[in-house]
């Protein structure tokens, strides 16, 4: 998508130049899955496709008017004191009414959306959406905040508006992440860091598509929660659920759906600090530790499903291969594979061939290498 490109849409719909376009990016997680909200460490990276939002201020109008590429409904609200729908534009509503929190007044505004990033596939669109609108709106606002603070304003719309209880990776992610490098997250403090990621990484949607309002996600979150309040029964001083041991866990007792959630928490938590220092001493991944974050989060967190395992497996099998898993929250979505850009080119098209015979599903498939986070485009 071009900036001339996007222009023209705008003005065919609203008849009328944008003042301000923004993009930010899409995010597969490279591991540390469901650590987030749980107060661990992350490790995404920005991916190549992002959500396009061009803008411009409505001040004498009612309600602002905005429509996406990606749907049919075009949506209104009061971007001043905006109400919950259940439709998409909340992601952008959420973003108006969390704003306000950073001193942001939001004038009404008119706006149309474009995206390459996947809905459905656990890339985190509802993130760049959330992150690309909070950048347009504040220069639109003539206001500046830093980017971390951005990405919390797309967290607190997800989660306080929309509803939807993640932890704050997808917006970090989508708004601090650059080029070559992965981000680096400590949820509990928010601090980051960067790290060398030159490896190329397979993308591959199994074109399952499913929503976090949809899926069991808040029933895992629930179930953390539930988990971190017996440990504590034992270790008051335990700050989250991350920070526990496995020997404090079986120590617990806790019983045993309960205590698989925790030991994913708490083993998938020392995972990534093992690939980050891998990172920053070889620049290269274990896969065997891509592979084991796959088998926990299959087997412990049951958050996996039969067309993402197939393809863990395949990629097991497959010659060149340094790892593979499934990224995001699970229950549909994506997986990635780690490798050389020729090993991974060389198997991405029989996989799908294979995949569609199988499964009779048409996959998406493409190879990415660490991108640029959250930018304004032109104002």
């Amino acid at each position: 998508m071009t900036t001339d490109e996007l222009r023209s849409i705008f003005r065919a719909r609203f008849k009328a130049e944008p003042e301000v376009i923004a993009s930010a990016p899409g995010r597969v997680n490279v591991i540390g899955e469901h650590t987030d909200y749980n107060g661990g460490q992350v490790l995404p990276i920005a991916i190549d496709r992002r959500t396009y939002v061009a803008m411009r201020a409505m001040p004498d109008a009612n309600c602002s008017r905005v429509s996406s590429s990606l749907e049919s409904r075009m949506g209104e609200f009061d971007a001043r004191s905006p109400a919950r729908s259940g439709a998409w534009w909340d992601y952008m509503a959420g973003v108006c009414a969390e704003i306000i929190g950073d001193g942001v007044t939001s004038p009404q505004f008119e706006a149309v959306v474009v995206s390459d990033v996947p809905v459905g596939a656990g890339l985190s669109s509802s993130a760049a959406l959330e992150v690309a609108t909070a950048v347009a709106l504040t220069a639109l606002a003539k206001r500046q905040l830093d980017k971390k603070d951005l990405a919390l304003v797309g967290w607190r719309a997800e989660n306080q508006f929309v509803g939807v209880n993640s932890g704050v990776m997808d917006q970090f992610a989508s708004a601090l992440c650059e080029a070559r490098r992965a981000l680096h997250v400590w949820c509990d403090t928010l601090d980051t860091e960067s790290v060398p990621m030159g490896e190329c990484v397979l993308i591959f949607d199994t074109a399952t598509t499913r929503s976090l309002r949809g899926s069991q996600f808040n029933t895992r979150r629930a179930e953390c929660e539930e988990a971190l309040t017996l440990l504590r029964n034992k270790f008051p001083e335990l700050a989250n659920l991350a920070d526990s041991s496995v020997a404090e866990i079986e120590e617990a007792e806790l019983p045993e759906v309960l205590a698989r959630r925790a030991l994913h928490v708490v083993e998938e938590n020392e995972r990534v600090g093992t690939v980050v220092r891998e990172l920053h001493t070889s620049g290269r991944i274990s896969g065997e530790l891509l592979y084991q974050s796959h088998e926990s989060l299959r087997t412990q967190y049951e958050c996996s499903t039969p067309q993402l395992d197939w393809f863990v497996e395949q990629m097991r099998d497959s010659e060149g291969i340094s790892g593979a898993r499934l990224t995001g929250a699970g229950w549909g979505g994506c997986a990635i594979a780690v490798g050389s850009p020729a090993t991974l080119g060389a198997v991405k098209d029989k996989t799908a061939a294979d995949y569609e015979k199988k499964f009779g599903l048409k996959p998406r498939v493409w190879l990415t290498f660490a991108a640029d986070g959250a930018r304004i485009e032109t104002a």
